[in-house]
């Protein structure tokens, strides 16, 4: 249904679902494009800027498998880029545990054992 927070953005003349086949005829995709002002913007280049973002924003693998509906690894890797803020993200986070366990022990005396 319509305004259903999991109802398709577009649909045939029936209301149904698209397949791949007649996606860019039914949705007339062309058009869409045209109006936006958008050339060279492909449906699968929204599935895979979708994956990206979904991966950047910490889903797991299993996460991605299941929001592409995809068994393999290897194709939901491909939306886990390496990425210069993801690298500074997990230096921060080793550095913040590090200093934590740091002020443990200087507190207790002892080592802390890492968990």
């Amino acid at each position: 249904m319509a305004g259903e927070p999991d109802a398709f953005v577009f649909l045939g003349k029936r209301g149904g679902f698209l397949r791949g086949n007649n996606f860019r005829r039914e949705a007339r995709w062309a058009d869409a494009l045209k109006e936006m002002g958008v050339k060279g913007l492909h449906f699968h280049d929204l599935r895979h800027t979708g994956n990206t973002l979904a991966a950047q924003s910490g889903a797991s693998l299993a996460d991605l498998k299941a929001r592409m509906g995809h068994d393999s690894d290897r194709a939901a890797l491909i939306y886990q880029h390496a990425t210069r803020d993801a690298d500074q993200k997990i230096a921060d986070a080793l550095s913040a545990r590090v200093e934590d366990e740091r002020g443990r022990t200087m507190a207790s005396g002892r080592p802390h054992r890492l968990e």
